[in-house]
C-alpha cells in the first residue's frame, strides 16, 4: 500500500484544493471563477436565448432571498399570460365604446330636428340623418368583429391548463435542484470526514515519530486505510454530484428552450390579432366613408333656385300683382 509521507496531503485533498482555487459553488451549483479555465461559449450565440442567461440565482432587492433563474423565466410566462388578459380587457372596453357610440348614432338618426326642411336641401338633410343610422350599423358590426376576432382569441389563448403545465416545469426543475442540494451536502459531509481522517492520521504519525504514544504501525495503517476510504467516499460523492448537476443542466437547457418557444408563440399570436384589429379599423373607416358618399352627392345637387321654385309652387298666394287705384 502507498505510504503517505508525514504531514503530506492526499491526492484526493489536493484535487479538491485545486477545484476550490478555480471554481466556486453558489447555492449548490458550481461555476468557474472569472478568468479560470477555458472561456465558455454561448450555446446559441447572437440569439439572446433563455438557455444562455439564467444559470445563476437572482437576489431580491433586499438581498435576503434568492430566486432561481428558472423561476425568473416562469414569472415571465405568467406575466405574459396576465398581459394577454389585460389586452383582452382593453379590447372589451373598446367594444363597449363602439356599442355605445352606435347606440347614440342610431338614436340621433331618428331625431325630428329639421325634419320640415324642404326641397333638394331637405333631401340632403334626410340622407345625412340616414347616414348616421348606416354608420351606427358599421360600428356595431365593428364591435361584433372585435369581440369574435380579437377579444375572444386573446382571452382564450392558452386556457387554464397553461398554468398547470408551468407548474409541472417548475416542480421538475425544482426537484432536480433539491437533488443537487442533497448531493452537495453529501460532498461537504464527505469532505469534512476526509479532513478529520487526514488530521487523525497526521497526529498519530507525528506521535509515533516523537514517541509520545504507544501507537503501533498497525494503528497507523488502520488510520491510513480510513483516510483512503474517506478520500474514495469523497470522490464518489463528487461524481454523483457532477452527474446530478449535468442532469439539471440538460433539463434546464431543454425546458428553457421550451419556454422560449412558448414566448415566441405568444408574441406572434398577439401580433396577429392586433393586426386584425387594425385591419378591422381600416375597414370601418372605409365603410364609414361609404355612408357619407350619398350625402355628398345630394349636397352637390342642392339647388337654391330649384328649392325656391318648388317652395313657391307649393306655397304661393297668388301671382297677380297690385295696380294703381282709379279715381
Amino acid at each position: 500500500m502507498y505510504k503517505q509521507p508525514p504531514g503530506s496531503v492526499s491526492p484526493a485533498k489536493r484535487q479538491i484544493k485545486e477545484v476550490k482555487e478555480t471554481k466556486i459553488t453558489i447555492n449548490c451549483v458550481t461555476f468557474p471563477l472569472p478568468g479560470e479555465g477555458p472561456e465558455q461559449q454561448l450555446l446559441k450565440p447572437d440569439e439572446w436565448s433563455y438557455c444562455d442567461y439564467f444559470w445563476t440565482d437572482k437576489k431580491d432587492p433586499q438581498g435576503t432571498t434568492s430566486l432561481p433563474g428558472f423561476e425568473v423565466l416562469l414569472q415571465k410566462q405568467l406575466k405574459g399570460k396576465q398581459m394577454q388578459k389585460e389586452m383582452s380587457e382593453f379590447i372589451h372596453e373598446r367594444i363597449k365604446i363602439e356599442e355605445e357610440y352606435a347606440k347614440n348614432l342610431s338614436k340621433l338618426s331618428l331625431s325630428p330636428l329639421a325634419a320640415q326642411e324642404e326641397g333638394t336641401l331637405g333631401e340632403a338633410w334626410t340622407q345625412l340623418k340616414k347616414s348616421l343610422h348606416d354608420e351606427a350599423e358599421v360600428h356595431l358590426k365593428f364591435s361584433n368583429k372585435l369581440h369574435s376576432e380579437v377579444e375572444k382569441p386573446l382571452l382564450t389563448f392558452r386556457g387554464d391548463n397553461f398554468k398547470k403545465d408551468l407548474k409541472k416545469y417548475d416542480h421538475h426543475i425544482a426537484d432536480l435542484r433539491k437533488q443537487l442540494a442533497s448531493r452537495y451536502a453529501s460532498v461537504e459531509k464527505a469532505r469534512k470526514a476526509l479532513a478529520d481522517r487526514q488530521k487523525d492520521l497526521e497526529v498519530k504519525t507525528q506521535q509515533l515519530e516523537i514517541k509520545l504514544s504507544n501507537k503501533t504501525e498497525e494503528d497507523i495503517k488502520k488510520a491510513r486505510r480510513k483516510s483512503t476510504q474517506a478520500g474514495d467516499d469523497l470522490m464518489r460523492c463528487v461524481d454523483l454530484y457532477n452527474q446530478t448537476q449535468s442532469k439539471w443542466f440538460e433539463e434546464m437547457v431543454t425546458t428553457s428552450m421550451e419556454l422560449e418557444k412558448l414566448e415566441v408563440e405568444r408574441i406572434e399570436w398577439i401580433q396577429q390579432h392586433l393586426r386584425q384589429y387594425t385591419t378591422l379599423r381600416h375597414e370601418t373607416d372605409m365603410f364609414n366613408q361609404s355612408t357619407v358618399e350619398p350625402v355628398d352627392q345630394l349636397l352637390q345637387n342642392v339647388d337654391p333656385a330649384k328649392d325656391r321654385e318648388l317652395w313657391v309652387k307649393e306655397n304661393n298666394t297668388g301671382e297677380v300683382r297690385p295696380v294703381d287705384m282709379d279715381i
